[in-house]
């Protein structure tokens, strides 16, 4: 089993190597590699002990790159390679991707520049609304030796999110030796084809070609239709018959004021005190419209309407016949490609020695970790538990909504769970309100409408009072009498 790992400590970058050449056809003032990296931990979401490679300055190449602990030979194992971006301050145009570097005898870190030999290119790009996953690699020509670029077709889904969220995430590329790709980002597969079928320019060429000394014959004809030749023009058919007339039928309107002009000059314009006849000329005051065509139809010379000519017919034109000397489109003889060649295991290509980042950025702080290049996938799925899976959990859990608001998340989804949330919350309610104020017993509205309407209880009692007050009334007065009338009898 191969497998190659990178981390980051502050002792461990002894294994990189910065550049120290410079960037052909470039400015002076930007053709070093002069871009500063550090070893730091996340800006966000740290997790305690672990530290990346960052990307620290804008508008500047940087290059840096790493020995692996062996080389990789493509043959009968698969290649995995992964690594972790995080674009912490977003990005605006630059790119995060990684080279694996081909074992040549003239590999020299030192002098890692773009045109430094490499088989595969892998990662994130971005410039302005382009967002790309770029998966390049180059085959040579088994008959000339020749390098050439072959780039896999786009990723099948909307990357923006993965450079502006300012997360970690997760970049693998699979190859395997029956010529399958496939490209992951965070462990979700975004892209899968074939280096034999979707990638351009083809990894084989054409088996013919069109034949480069052909030339069309002077009296081939493409036209597929032609004028009639034996269309005439209609004797009435006048071409000088003008598109617009005036209409006949139209009449000037009653109050029209042929005399007066549409515009006035203004009489309360006044020349301007540095007016200079001699530089400016005649002062003339501005025009306004007319006050006086204000409540009439017009002013001035009334025309006639234009209306479409019923006569027009325009330029005569011969109909259109199929052409019977029509040849088709021509097209160059076939030939054999002098260059075709037929390669069926593109996947075995030039080894790697190396892993080396080389980039342009206009952002700073974009933070690397975790390479691993290996021939399991098993392994790498590992390796991505027990790094980047702890820093996808510690930003789950710093960003993790409240249970309300993981609800209505819930809700949006699965727009079925509002009737639970609403038997759940509803019928305890419901239930409260109707134990808490019960309804008035029947009885006390049991008489019908014909019916003298009953007193309330209230003014019951209240009449019994008064009928009490007045009976003890009427015992005391008579109490009194009868004590009066007393001495009288003795």
């Amino acid at each position: 089993m191969y497998a190659s790992f990178f981390m980051f400590s502050d002792v461990d970058l002894h294994r990189w190597q910065l550049s120290k050449t410079v960037k052909e056809d470039a400015d002076d003032d930007i053709a070093k590699y002069d871009g500063k990296w550090a070893v730091e931990s996340l800006k966000e979401n740290k997790v305690p002990g672990d530290q990346g490679l960052v990307l620290k300055s804008r508008a500047k190449h940087h290059a840096i790159a790493a020995l692996l602990d062996k080389p990789f030979i493509f043959q009968d194992d698969p290649l995995v390679m992964q690594y972790e971006v995080n674009f912490q301050d977003g990005i605006d145009c630059g790119g995060a991707y990684i080279k694996l570097l081909s074992d040549t005898n003239s590999l020299d870190l030192e002098q890692f520049h773009d045109r430094t030999p490499y088989t595969i290119m892998f990662g994130p790009d971005k410039c302005g609304e382009d967002y790309k996953l770029h998966f390049i690699f180059r085959h040579q020509n088994p008959l000339n030796k020749d390098l050439e670029e072959k780039h896999a077709k786009r990723a099948d889904v909307d990357l923006k999110k993965f450079y502006t969220d300012k997360k970690t995430h997760l970049y693998t590329l699979l190859l395997n030796p029956d010529n399958s790709y496939e490209m992951f980002i965070d462990q979700s597969s975004v892209s899968r084809g074939s280096l034999l079928h979707d990638v351009v320019p083809p990894v084989n060429p054409a088996k013919e070609i069109d034949d480069p000394n052909d030339s069309k014959p002077e009296d081939w004809d493409e036209r597929a239709k032609i004028p009639d030749p034996e269309a005439v023009k209609p004797e009435d058919w006048d071409e000088d018959a003008p598109a617009k007339i005036e209409d006949p039928d139209a009449v000037k309107p009653e109050g029209w004021l042929d005399d007066e002009p549409e515009f006035v000059s203004d009489p309360n314009a006044e020349k301007p005190d540095d007016w200079d006849e001699e530089m400016d000329g005649e002062w003339e005051a501005p025009q306004i419209p007319n006050p006086a065509c204000e409540t009439a139809p017009g002013c001035g010379q009334w025309k006639p309407p234009m209306i479409n000519n019923p006569q027009y017919k325009g330029k005569w034109k011969a109909p259109l016949v199929d052409n019977p000397n029509y040849q088709g489109v021509w097209s160059p003889r076939k030939i054999d490609n002098p260059d075709y060649f037929e390669d069926l295991q593109p996947f075995r290509m030039m080894p790697v020695k190396a892993l080396g980042l080389e980039l342009w950025s206009m952002t700073s702080d974009i933070y690397f970790d975790n390479f691993i290049i290996t021939s399991h996938k098993e392994v790498a799925d590992r390796w991505a538990s027990d790094s980047w899976g702890l820093k996808k959990l510690r930003a789950h859990n710093s960003a993790a909504p409240g249970v309300f608001a993981q609800l209505l998340m819930a809700a949006e989804e699965r727009p079925w769970l509002w009737v639970i949330y609403i038997l759940t919350v509803g019928l305890p309610i419901g239930l409260a309100v109707l134990f808490c104020w019960p309804k008035k017993a029947d009885d006390d509205y049991v008489y019908k409408k014909v019916d003298q309407p009953q007193a309330d209880v209230e003014d019951e009692e209240e009449e019994e009072e008064e009928e009490e007050a007045v009976a003890d009334k009427e015992e005391k007065t008579a109490e009194a009498t009868a004590t009066e009338s007393a001495p009288a009898a003795g």
